[in-house]
């Protein structure tokens, strides 16, 4: 079963996973995604074809050669051989695909089908009262020890994974909680699973299953296998951990019942994405997944060598040695053979040290002519989270703004297209293209629309200039003043009816007096008013007169845009009246009149027609409203946008640069911080510290069961706080825990679908998530290893994994 852990961000260092179902997902500074739906009849009406096809070099097993060892990168060594722990990384997961039965593995859409090697059969027998469900165990099927698989094994792993001792340090227990009772059937290779309630994702458990040696007790559970598995039952074994070294030792299986595994053995080498061109280049690896730089290098030096180009020419074509013009070369060579000793020995080691990278890059070019890329999607999705917790996201407009802002197809050609990937972006939180729950449910949210996007944020309340207004109660003394004057004018009239003759007339010629004075003072007062000027409908410009609202600047338009200090005040919206002329000038700059606006930016000494501005001063630069800073009751729109530094999050970062100017264009404006891929999980997405960040989820089958902590609503703690689950955005409804709650409660396999696609439209709909682009899966192979590469939403078939026999005159033979 595929536990969901942390997610990663930054680092793109996620590694091939073994897509078994048992693998718990540990936070590393990288790569992400998201899950992916049961389903196992292929007639279910979903779109069979995936975004990107596998790359894998699938090749037929009689043409692999028997024996040689796989070098494979890893980000680090494992923490633990135990996935259900909460330290259990990418590495955990390999490993455990390769050497624990797994009951069930993802096939090419990523749909959940048994695994032959460990069951026969597996299915629900009943279902009243209770859900039964008989797994048939493959004969042959035994542990390292030599004991076979059978009930006891599932016994343990109950036990240890329910929830009920607490003894048992695990990562989570979903599915195995709803467990009543397990009993061995007719006999040994029969096991009898009965569910306390329905269960529709019983076909997660038990993958990986571990031997009752590790699951039997807390000790051996929560410390045993740390460090060694004492038993293990998959086509390679674990042989040898080398923690110094860095790397783990897994051999072939003699005791596996299965296709013999082709490779003798399988190194599992942890080797830091920097690092990776380096150790590929020298040789030291046969297969890892790397980064965009790392592809240009390898297309660069197979492109050189098919032109029969060396490294040493390479680099001097393309290379550090590209920028040694002759004439540089020849100065170079004067001054150090110069009569200035000096000046000689410094040129001398400028030269001895621009050779030696002029060989290095030349000797990895020539290392990298080695390898071909393998490249697919992997089955994660990288988004956008919105805080929902608090600040201006904690409104669903803002959210929906945010998201109705962004350019979605414009990012993900962004990351994809250069790779020559497909770049449609995803239309679900919960399945992926080619899955049986696949469904585009975006337009619950909606597409990019610019206008759209200011129409959310005006109606919040966020509008141009707002940040220099004062909260409406603030204003709120004029009508006082007018209702006051009602009351008196009110008391006025009750004392004239009690008055008479010549008292009541000496009052008239007394307030007539009073008048007179009253309208002598509007008449000035209105004079005033119009020499300060309203800010009603009309930008406001030369804030130096006396008395003079201060105003925000006017953004620049372009890297060499006007910075005059002018600035520009535009209208509040707080009223609906003053909000829909707002809309109504947002439209009318989408639909033409922005033209004109730009040509005030092109000539600002010709001025705004209708703009007041004090005599003497300078015309304004006119900017398009939207495109003006935002701020509501006297504080200014501002977001914390929070991104990786890592070496390996450059794309990250491309992709959070364009999300800034898609935000900016709507007013909206944000303070990225850059922080390191070790903080940026448990300090800021954790904790709650951001209002955006972008990072993606690990996959699983089984969404209703591995994606409901994702996206559960946030319930409050005893001591005030959050209890957000996974749910980072901390953004839920108590109707999408409800789908969630009934699909997972369904033995009708289209009905949990549906109550997933169901569930996923909400998702949208609260805009908490916004899906943009399914991950590369970009793999550096070997040239002749095969059946291993980008698998695209599969698991590895790890007896499969090899390397082609060589071509002879005469057909093929073993590889040497």
């Amino acid at each position: 079963m595929s536990q969901i852990g942390a997610p990663r961000g930054g680092t793109c260092s996620g590694s091939p996973r073994s897509r078994t179902l048992g693998s718990v997902a540990a936070f590393t500074s990288a790569v992400l995604a998201l899950a992916v739906l049961t389903g196992c009849s292929s007639s279910d009406g979903a779109d069979d074809t995936p975004a990107a096809a596998q790359d894998n070099a699938p090749t037929a097993r009689d043409r692999v050669a028997d024996g040689g060892t796989l070098r494979w990168a890893v980000d680090a060594m494992p923490t633990t051989f135990n996935v259900f722990q909460a330290d259990a990384n990418g590495a955990t997961s390999r490993i455990a695909g390769a050497v624990l039965p797994a009951l069930y593995t993802l096939d090419e859409r990523g749909r959940p089908r048994l695994n032959p090697d460990y069951l026969e059969s597996a299915q629900v027998i009943e279902t009243e009262p209770k859900q039964v469900v008989l797994y048939k165990l493959n004969q042959q099927a035994v542990w390292s020890d030599g004991r076979e698989i059978g009930a006891p094994d599932f016994v343990a792993q109950w036990r240890a994974l329910s929830g009920r001792d607490t003894a048992y340090w695990t990562a989570r227990n979903a599915g195995y909680e709803r467990i009543e009772k397990i009993e061995r059937g007719k006999n040994d290779l029969e096991v009898r699973v009965t569910f306390a309630k329905p269960y529709a994702d019983w076909q997660s458990l038990f993958s990986p299953l571990y031997p009752k040696q590790v699951m039997g007790s807390p000790n051996s559970f929560n410390d045993g296998a740390r460090t060694t598995l004492k038993a293990t039952a998959g086509p390679f074994l674990l042989k040898a951990v080398d923690q110094k070294g860095g790397h783990v030792t897994l051999a072939r299986n003699p005791r596996w019942w299965g296709q013999q595994a082709k490779l003798d053995s399988l190194v599992l080498k942890a080797v830091p994405r920097a690092d990776r061109v380096t150790a590929l280049a020298a040789g030291n690896l046969d297969l890892a997944e790397i980064d965009r730089s790392a592809v240009e290098r390898i297309a660069l030096a197979l492109r050189d060598a098919r032109a029969g180009r060396s490294g040493a020419q390479a680099a001097l074509l393309h290379g550090p040695g590209s920028s040694i013009t002759p004439a540089k070369a020849l100065k170079s060579w004067a001054l150090a053979h110069g009569s200035d000793e000096e000046k000689a020995e410094e040129v001398t080691a400028a030269r001895k040290k621009n050779q030696e990278a002029v060989d290095r890059y030349a000797s990895t070019q020539d290392g990298l002519a080695k390898y071909v890329v393998r490249k697919s999607l992997e089955p994660a999705y990288t988004q956008l989270s919105l805080n929902g917790e608090s600040g201006p996201l904690a409104d669903e407009r803002v959210r929906r703004a945010v998201a109705r802002a962004i350019n979605r197809q414009e990012l993900a050609e962004t990351v994809l297209k250069p790779l020559g990937l497909p770049a449609k972006p995803p239309g679900s939180h919960l399945a992926l293209a080619g899955q049986a729950a696949y469904a585009d449910s975006s337009d619950a949210l909606g597409s990019q629309d610019t206008q759209e996007a200011r129409a959310l944020l005006a109606d919040a309340g966020w509008v141009p200039g707002g940040a220099a207004r004062k909260p409406e109660g603030a204003e709120a003394g004029s009508e006082s003043e007018k209702k006051d004057a009602e009351k008196k004018d009110g008391e006025k009239k009750d004392g004239e009816k009690k008055e008479g003759g010549a008292e009541k007339k000496k009052k008239e010629e007394k307030e007539d007096a009073e008048k007179k004075d009253d309208d002598e003072k509007a008449a000035g007062a209105k004079k005033k008013a119009a020499d300060t000027a309203s800010d009603e409908g009309l930008y406001i410009v030369g804030d130096d007169k006396p008395g003079a609202r201060r105003a925000l600047p006017a953004p620049v338009i372009g890297a060499s845009g006007p910075e005059n200090g002018t600035h520009v005040l535009a209208p509040a919206a707080a009223a609906a009246r003053q909000r829909a002329a707002l809309l109504a000038r947002a439209e009318a700059l989408d639909t033409g009149s922005g033209a004109r606006a730009a040509q005030s930016a092109a000539k600002p000494d010709q001025g705004m027609a209708g703009a007041y501005a004090p005599r003497g001063s300078a015309a304004p630069v006119t900017v398009p409203e939207a495109a003006q800073a935002l701020g509501k009751d006297g504080k200014a729109l501002s977001l914390r946008f929070v991104l990786p530094s890592g070496p390996g999050s450059e794309s990250l970062r491309t992709v959070g640069d364009r999300i800034v100017r898609m935000l900016d264009a709507v007013g909206i404006r944000t303070e990225v911080t850059k922080v390191s891929d070790e903080s940026f999980f448990k300090d800021h997405i954790a904790s709650g510290d951001y209002d955006l960040a972008l990072y993606s989820w690990p996959a699983s089958a089984f969404p209703a069961t591995d994606a409901r902590p994702i996206f559960a609503k946030p319930e409050p703690a005893a001591d005030g706080s959050l209890l957000v689950e996974q749910n980072y955005s901390r953004v839920g409804t108590d109707r999408i825990d409800q789908l969630f709650d009934q699909a997972v409660g369904t033995l009708d396999e289209e009905e949990a679908r549906e109550l997933v696609r169901q569930a996923d439209a909400r998702i949208w709909a609260v805009a908490g998530s916004i899906p943009l682009y399914q991950r590369p899966q970009l793999v550096a192979a070997k040239a002749d290893l095969v059946n291993a590469g980008a698998w695209g939403l599969a698991a590895p078939r790890y007896q499969d994994i090899g390397f082609k026999k060589p071509e002879t005159t005469k057909g093929t033979e073993r590889k040497s």
